[in-house]
């Protein structure tokens, strides 16, 4: 090959590093944006995430007093979750080999559960609102709401998502960031990683870890933020 073709083909190379890398920073960023315009609505209109330690009767007669305005925010989180996938597959496509393959399998697999956690706000908890009003069915309904709570939201969106989002951020950390962005930002995740984990303790019962989990999912949004820009504006490849 001559030394122009060479020349060409990595500067080809540059740029399709280049373009994924900013394709990653617009869904991450999404996903932050969502997730923050999404929590602050939901605890505007839903007063979430406390509402979910009331009684399941209180809980239920919150979300038809705000179904339309709740359902449409826990779609916008799910879109969210749902941008880490893309996310992960274009790091990890950027950084190539087994490494990459674990960034956009934690990154997906991340994004499933917490979509499937979420989606029943939009899907089942509707139906289940409803036939909370018919007095023949108010005790199953709420049962059926309870463990739709426990299997799809605490175990599934949240303890599991939690480990996964942690996982994944941790390792995006201590790999493409790193080799990417300051220090101090590869720093941050793992930070945010550490206290995202955190979550899983929740349902053990230790409560501390419900504000830890917060902080760290706060500093993750904005962890996803300033690493948006810094890709954005990266001019070489991994």
């Amino acid at each position: 090959m001559s030394t122009v073709a060479r020349s060409s083909a990595a500067t080809t190379v540059l740029a399709t590093d280049r373009a994924r890398l900013r394709l990653a920073a617009a869904t991450m960023s999404a996903a932050a944006l969502l997730a923050v315009a999404g929590f602050t609505a939901l605890g505007s209109v839903f007063e979430y995430p406390q509402v979910l330690q009331s009684p399941t009767a209180e809980i239920l007669d919150a979300f038809r007093a705000q179904q339309g305005a709740v359902m449409a925010w826990f779609g916008a989180l799910a879109v969210g979750a749902a941008l880490l996938a893309p996310t992960g597959i274009l790091l990890g496509r950027t950084t190539g080999g087994r490494t990459g393959r674990w960034l956009a399998g934690l990154a997906s697999a991340a994004a499933a559960v917490q979509v499937v956690g979420l989606s029943r706000w939009v899907l089942l908890v509707p139906g289940v609102s409803a036939d909370a009003l018919d007095p023949a069915r108010t005790a199953v309904a709420h049962a059926r709401f309870e463990q739709l709570h426990l299997w799809l939201g605490t175990v599934v969106g949240e303890t599991v998502g939690y480990a996964l989002t942690a996982a994944f951020t941790a390792l995006a950390s201590a790999t493409v960031v790193r080799a990417l962005a300051p220090r101090w930002m590869a720093g941050l995740g793992l930070v945010c990683a550490g206290l995202i984990a955190t979550g899983v303790l929740v349902p053990l019962g230790v409560h501390l870890a419900s504000l830890t989990n917060f902080a760290g999912y706060v500093g993750w949004c904005l962890w996803l933020l300033a690493l948006a820009v810094v890709l954005w504006r990266t001019d070489e490849s991994v």
